[in-house]
């Protein structure tokens, strides 16, 4: 069988980019104790620098799961209202977390970033339990439809490469 993947181009790296710049939402795989998957929807943002974003609260099984293991993944790109879920554009992120405690100085920076994306999350950056987890990609796969699978380096997804 030849290989399904095709060479990554500028093409993919713009969908890819676009896919991450317009979620709003992503699946976030996580292994539990004992090494159990857990899959949960977080609110996703990127930073100033286009890494992607979360803000989690310490009350969630899964970031328990993160500080336990912070490897993980993260996926990106909803189905349209028609036609096959399959047909359309996803981004999946494999990536290492990393929380942003609220006394480093990128927080300001990063909580404006963020709330820019996600204004609603005004009121849970209030709560003492909520914090940023910045996730660092490490290789990313992008499925853009039947038949145009990538994978993509981390470089790929950053802005002005």
């Amino acid at each position: 069988m030849a290989d399904v993947i095709r060479p990554t181009d500028d093409d993919a790296r713009e969908l890819a980019r676009g896919l991450m710049t317009g979620a709003r939402f992503a699946a976030l795989g996580v292994l539990l104790e004992g090494g159990q998957p857990l899959v949960t929807r977080v609110a996703f943002g990127l930073d100033p620098g286009g890494h992607p974003v979360s803000l989690i609260s310490d009350l969630a099984q899964h970031t328990q799961a993160l500080r336990q293991h912070p490897a993980c993944s993260l996926m990106v790109g909803e189905p349209g209202s028609k036609g096959d879920a399959l047909t359309h554009p996803r981004l999946s992120l494999l990536a290492e977390a990393a929380f942003v405690p609220r006394e480093n100085p990128d927080h300001e920076t990063l909580a404006a970033a963020y709330l820019a994306h996600q204004p609603k999350a005004k009121l849970y950056l209030q709560f003492a339990d909520f914090s940023f987890v910045r996730f660092t990609v490490t290789a990313a796969h992008l499925n853009g439809g039947f038949g145009k699978a990538f994978r993509l380096a981390a470089a790929d997804l950053l802005p002005g490469d």
